[in-house]
């Protein structure tokens, strides 16, 4: 299947699919934004700040959406198109068939939080996500006191599902996450599945498959 690569510009942001030249813009992003990021995010090994690691990140990028499995998506200012990177934003564990769903993982810079970019560059993704890649389900999930991103999904539409008591392991406890997802508005019947290369078995319980949206497993 021919694959449109995402490169959505908005107002003010630039959404792309990563490429091995953003290693170290990655990496930067990630040392600079250690402590910021450091309440939502799981335990990192020492490796993950290094350019070893973000340069095998970048490089696994496009197999990875070529076959369908996600899109690791790098976000920089509209107006600085090779400035630093201010943001990742995931979509992973594709699963098509019946579900036709994803989860959906952001990170934005300290410096360019509350200024309502990661709303635009979400707002970017999901309909990429809906129109282009034609899934049915994004799912995202939020510790609670990440009022933040609460905010954040609620203004792109994501609707509360449920509720996982000690979900994943965040910042030294296993911590509670409110579940969320927000439903394509144009929903479509599924190609069918020996026409599309990603997964295509029966999902697991919908609290098993979803991520913290901080939490960038693609």
């Amino acid at each position: 299947m021919s694959r449109i690569h995402p490169h959505l510009i908005g107002p003010r942001v630039l959404v792309s699919l990563a490429r091995e030249t953003d290693a170290m813009a990655l990496l930067s992003f990630q040392r600079r934004n250690r402590e910021h990021l450091k309440p939502w995010s799981p335990p990192m090994p020492d490796a993950y700040y290094t350019i070893a690691y973000w340069s095998q990140w970048s490089a696994q990028a496009r197999p990875i959406y070529d076959q369908d499995q996600g899109a690791r998506l790098v976000m920089r200012l509209k107006d600085e198109p090779d400035g630093p990177v201010i943001g990742l934003i995931t979509l992973s564990q594709i699963v098509r068939g019946a579900f036709q769903a994803a989860s959906l993982g952001y990170q934005i810079d300290a410096a360019h939080e509350g200024r309502g970019l990661m709303s635009e560059a979400l707002g970017l993704t999901v309909d990429f996500a809906f129109r282009i890649l034609r899934l049915h389900r994004i799912m995202a999930n939020y510790i609670p006191e990440n009022v933040r991103s609460a905010r954040v999904l609620e203004r792109l539409g994501f609707r509360k599902e449920g509720y996982a008591r000690d979900f994943l392991f965040i910042d030294g406890a296993w911590r509670d996450h409110v579940l969320t997802a927000l439903i394509n508005p144009e929903p479509t019947e599924p190609a069918p599945a020996e026409s599309l290369p990603g997964r295509h078995a029966t999902p697991a319980r919908p609290s098993q498959r979803r991520l913290a949206p901080r939490g960038l497993k693609v």
